[in-house]
């Protein structure tokens, strides 16, 4: 069997070999950070009213109307209960569409116009995240704001001395049939100022994880 070899004594087949394994391997450190994130693109929940979720208390008033003036908790299942209503779902509109929906529904029973309906948030619950890992005080977090990540960083205490701070993840339910994102956020450059667009709004739902 013939051996080509070249001027440092490396032979054809095994210089083809590691040629092969070296592609084989960007290839797959490639696949594995996958497509650049468009931080921009990311949802930002202060541009719109906000989103009612479980455990949210709301004041619902019908203006000449007291019997059918309540004040209710958004359950885990996401529905509230009224008085003549009953069931009525609240969980993923804001308080203006919740509002329509039930002036909407009153509208079988109340023929008076001047039934004016209003739901004002007087407690807000459901806007939780969770940050674990290599933190001074990992958990579940909740705010009466939107935060951005460097602020939730900030209520967790920061990373530890064995973080690496570098290669942080945030875990993004995704939308509606859609799989949960891994969105990676390096906290050095956004403490730093040179990657300020890394500093996305939480989202209620959002894991930080600091490895």
């Amino acid at each position: 069997m013939r051996i080509e070899r070249n001027g440092l004594g490396i032979s054809r087949a095994t210089l083809i070999l590691t040629l092969w394994s070296g592609l084989a391997v960007w290839q797959g450190c490639s696949a594995s950070q996958g497509p650049p994130i468009n931080y921009a693109a990311e949802p930002d929940p202060r541009k719109h009213g906000f989103v009612l979720g479980p455990s949210d208390v709301l004041r619902i008033s019908v203006w000449h109307n007291p019997d059918l003036s309540a004040d209710a908790i958004v359950r885990p299942d996401g529905n509230i209960t009224l008085p003549l209503l009953g069931e009525i779902v609240a969980a993923g509109s804001t308080a203006a569409e919740l509002q329509a929906t039930i002036a909407e529904r009153l509208r079988t029973f109340v023929k008076d116009e001047g039934a004016v309906v209003t739901v004002a948030v007087t407690a807000i619950n459901s806007y939780r995240f969770t940050i674990t890992g290599s933190v001074a005080k990992p958990g579940v977090f909740t705010s009466t704001h939107y935060v951005t990540f460097s602020e939730a960083m900030t209520m967790a205490g920061g990373p530890d001395r064995f973080a690496t701070p570098e290669k942080i993840v945030i875990q993004r339910l995704g939308a509606k049939g859609q799989p949960a994102r891994r969105i990676p956020v390096n906290y050095t450059k956004v403490i730093a100022g040179e990657s300020p667009e890394q500093d996305l709004t939480v989202l209620a739902g959002d894991a930080i994880y600091v490895p």
